[in-house]
């Protein structure tokens, strides 16, 4: 049957490796989107291993229980949506039902699913719920309860088994009284990486800097050594730039989610700022504050800049032997420490329903066959996915397989970052206004490192004008 892609064409996609590589992967205005482009949904290749069993409630032999049914899918594209459409041809010849499915740019999907949900519209049957409007959309009302499709054994088997996902991954999914509403496709961290770890050897420095003036050091050491740029990321700074914030002893909200006054301006982020900008500054390619996540990467993977420190999905690319030329030489850490500590960022989106759907159980079925342990496994062997959510996935010997990379254990790395943030500091981040902070960064990051502004002057610049913003949206400070 017949399967309709949109596959984000407002952003270039990544190279080749993205699918075949993303051992970790992490924000169009209208109420309705627009009809997606289409393409056929690509076959699984002849040697694709054959689908385990299902995780479905048993049905009749060769019965399709869902026959005639059309589902409208929009998950934003990362690296585990887009090798999930090589799966749907198999799920809609299982189910009868045909599938719908866009994979928008990360900003393009959150504008058009904002605005969709809070019309509480029937345009999306599943949807991401991403992290940093969890807060907003789950508390607004706008996604479906899970909890009566995980305890119906009619409609969820046993083996299922919900307690599978690792907690701190479906916590930001939760509400207060426990409900559930999505089932997290990805735990995101950030982590460093060098590219050219041939380079920073030649450099004098034995292994990636533990802390941020050894960064400093070592940027110096190797920058446009062979003509590689020391140091790039992403220009999505509400994203890259708050873990050295909590690193210098600062916060981006003083108290949240009970006081949500800003700290913008104070010393810790000033210090950072600086930090941070210089480092863009001086270390940095021309036109650095233009690189989007997808040309980060690319440059990252053809090596023309080495060290960055960035989400987990991104970095290891480097390691893909098919489409990195820094394959054999690429290096990873942990996030550098600050004065105060690392505080790697840790993301987890999800997949749910929104309450508008008028397709419910149709979407459950889709949702339970796509987080399945079947198909998380196959991410994983298959495609070398190793972002998972599942203890069990975690845990298997393939895991630890794919995620050794040059002999070094990086599982580790995302394992214990995930940790870290189990004490609490990214509670910042699902406050239901942080995307108006969000932007807010971004702008400051962008004044500094442009010359536009000095430090104090940006920082009291997004202090002031991230206020007027929680203001406007109702927040008493």
């Amino acid at each position: 049957m017949a399967t309709k892609f949109n596959r984000g064409v407002t952003r270039r996609d990544l190279l080749r490796g993205v699918a075949a590589a993303a051992a970790f992967p992490i924000v169009a205005a209208c109420s309705t989107p627009a009809a997606p482009a289409t393409t056929q949904a690509p076959k699984p290749a002849a040697t694709t291993a054959p689908a385990p069993a299902a995780t479905s409630a048993p049905v009749a032999a060769g019965a399709k229980p869902f026959a005639g049914k059309t589902i409208n899918v929009s998950i934003w594209s990362s690296a585990f949506p887009k090798m999930l459409a090589d799966y749907i041809p198999e799920f809609e010849q299982k189910t009868g039902m045909k599938v719908n499915y866009q994979t928008p740019a990360f900003a393009v999907y959150n504008q058009q699913a904002d605005m969709e949900l809070s019309t509480k519209g029937s345009a999306y049957d599943v949807a991401n719920i991403t992290f940093i409007y969890t807060s907003r959309w789950i508390n607004a009302g706008w996604f479906t309860p899970l909890d009566d499709y995980f305890n119906d054994p009619n409609k969820t088997p046993a083996e299922f088994n919900l307690k599978d996902f690792l907690a701190g991954a479906v916590k930001p999914h939760q509400d207060k009284a426990g409900k559930t509403y999505g089932l997290p496709w990805i735990a995101d961290v950030n982590m460093a990486a060098a590219g050219r770890f041939d380079i920073v050897q030649k450099a004098g420095f034995s292994e990636l800097p533990k802390d941020l003036d050894g960064v400093v050091k070592m940027c110096e050491a190797i920058n446009k050594k062979e003509d590689v740029y020391a140091f790039l990321t992403e220009n999505h700074y509400g994203w890259q730039f708050p873990p050295f914030v909590f690193a210098f002893g600062g916060k981006i909200f003083r108290n949240p989610p009970d006081d949500l006054m800003p700290m913008l301006d104070s010393p810790e982020c000033q210090q950072a700022v600086e930090w941070y900008a210089n480092l863009i500054k001086k270390y940095g390619p021309d036109g650095a504050l233009s690189y989007t996540y997808d040309q980060a990467t690319q440059a990252l993977q053809q090596g023309r800049a080495n060290y960055t420190m960035y989400n987990h999905v991104y970095v290891i690319l480097m390691a893909d032997e098919k489409a990195s030329k820094v394959a054999k030489t690429v290096r990873y850490s942990e996030l550098p420490a600050g004065p105060k500590g690392s505080f790697p960022g840790v993301a987890t989106h999800a997949m749910g329903i929104p309450l508008g759907s008028k397709n419910k159980d149709a979407a459950w079925e889709f949702i339970k066959w796509g987080m399945s342990k079947e198909i998380m496994l196959r991410t994983l062997v298959e495609k070398s996915y190793g972002s998972q959510t599942r203890q069990s996935v975690i845990d298997s010997p393939e895991f630890k397989k794919v995620n050794t990379v040059n002999g070094q254990d990086v599982a580790k790395i995302y394992l214990d970052s995930i940790n870290k943030a189990a004490t609490g500091y990214m509670a910042y981040r699902t406050i239901h206004v942080f995307p108006q902070v969000d932007q807010q960064i971004d702008k400051l990051i962008q004044n500094v490192v442009s010359g536009a502004m000095s430090v104090k002057d940006a920082c009291a610049f997004a202090q002031t004008n991230a206020i007027a913003e929680l203001k406007k949206a109702g927040i008493t400070l």
